[in-house]
């Protein structure tokens, strides 16, 4: 079954792809086949050879300048790549693309100083980052700080307070840590080794993601440490605004691969399965379901991509992301459980892909803002708030 809409896509860009789906076939899908069937976190040191792989395959960080490391494409083909990506189906695949591990915020607001010791280092995908901005009261408003950020006589800084729900912290070499200075929300870079910053609690989420807390001790920081220097003082809210709306295109991406791989599960089994005499895709209540999802997934492939295509050409509203990010998921979370239903109990049994896509795609409405605030910042964009 295919139900890539071929025609939307450049042929450049379709070469991009499937360089990058052989590379996934060839090199990950074996890989994969060694894991365990829980459908856990693959081990840290293998997504760590992943991603260096990709990186050096030009695929990692492919929107990246070259001169930093990466290949340069528009962004339109970083949303394909994650698009194929979670369309293989290989648990490894999301791993070769750099999502909240990446470079992305460094690029459009470091320094020169920062780019050069940081982000070159990512887009080789030597180091990976986490983004501690998250904290105990004040979930989906994510901005309402209580860490504070207190600047020292010298020009430095001194950082407290507490994080939660920070992906990556167990692995990452610095975070990107937004706290509240008399100027407003900052970002700062930190490295996960200082000796004023330690991890607290450990979350694990349905789908075996490691989700941390950080406890900020009177972390001091020189006043380099600021992303984008003194240009980033009080910047970190329309700058995060500026990255969340790339991250929420990505995410919409990859659960358009994912509720593709999910509707070629149902197809394929449906026209297998036997039951009364008949293959059940026969049925009209099967024809239902797969139908259904089929018309949603492109409807929800072509909406982010005349996002995507739109930030090439220089429009990047947040109400479009919004927008992308919302149909996408909610679309993965409606089309993986009607293939659950035409799989029935085959479906629902551990090591099945479905069963760990059942858990799995319930994250994608919540990250990189729940599903109710992508509401929220359309709502506003109507002006109806």
């Amino acid at each position: 079954m295919s139900t890539a809409p071929s025609s939307v896509l450049e042929a450049g860009h379709r070469e991009i792809v499937d360089s990058f789906t052989s590379f996934v076939r060839r090199e990950l899908v074996p890989l994969a086949a060694e894991l365990p069937e829980s459908g856990e976190l693959p081990p840290a040191d293998l997504r760590a050879y992943v991603r260096a792989r990709s990186a050096k395959l030009g695929f990692y960080a492919a929107d990246h300048p070259e001169e930093l490391g990466g290949s340069g494409m528009p962004f339109t083909a970083v949303v394909l790549l994650h698009h194929a990506a979670g369309r293989s189906g290989c648990p490894l695949a999301p791993y070769a693309l750099a999502g909240s591990d990446g470079p992305s915020p460094l690029l459009r607001q470091g320094t020169p100083e920062q780019i050069e010791r940081y982000l070159k280092p990512l887009v080789r995908g030597e180091t990976t980052r986490c983004l501690a901005l998250t904290e105990p009261n004040a979930g989906s408003d994510a901005f309402r700080l209580t860490s504070t950020a207190v600047r020292r006589a010298d020009g430095g800084w001194v950082l407290s307070g507490r994080k939660t729900f920070v992906s990556n912290a167990g692995h990452a070499d610095f975070a990107i840590v937004v706290a509240q200075a008399d100027a407003g929300p900052t970002a700062f870079v930190v490295a996960m080794d200082h000796p004023r910053l330690r991890i607290g609690q450990r979350y694990d989420g349905m789908s075996g993601e490691e989700l941390f807390e950080l406890v900020l001790d009177d972390v001091e920081l020189g006043a380099d440490a600021v992303v984008g220097g003194e240009a980033g003082i009080g910047a970190a809210l329309g700058n995060g605004i500026d990255s969340l709306s790339r991250g929420r295109l990505v995410v919409a991406a990859m659960c358009n691969g994912i509720a593709e791989y999910a509707l070629r599960l149902g197809v394929e089994y449906a026209r297998e399965r036997r039951a009364f005499g008949e293959r059940i895709g026969a049925y009209q209540h099967v024809q239902e379901h797969l139908v259904s999802s089929r018309a949603e997934v492109e409807a929800a492939k072509l909406l982010t991509l005349a996002c995507a295509r739109l930030v090439d050409d220089g429009v990047e509203s947040p109400e479009n992301a919004a927008l992308a990010k919302l149909t996408a998921s909610e679309t993965a979370v409606r089309v993986v459980d009607r293939s659950l239903r035409v799989h029935g109990a085959t479906g629902w049994v551990r090591g099945h892909p479905l069963e760990f896509l059942y858990r799995y795609v319930r994250m994608m409405t919540i990250i990189e803002g729940t599903s109710e605030i992508q509401k929220v910042i359309v709502a506003r964009a109507m002006g109806l708030g």
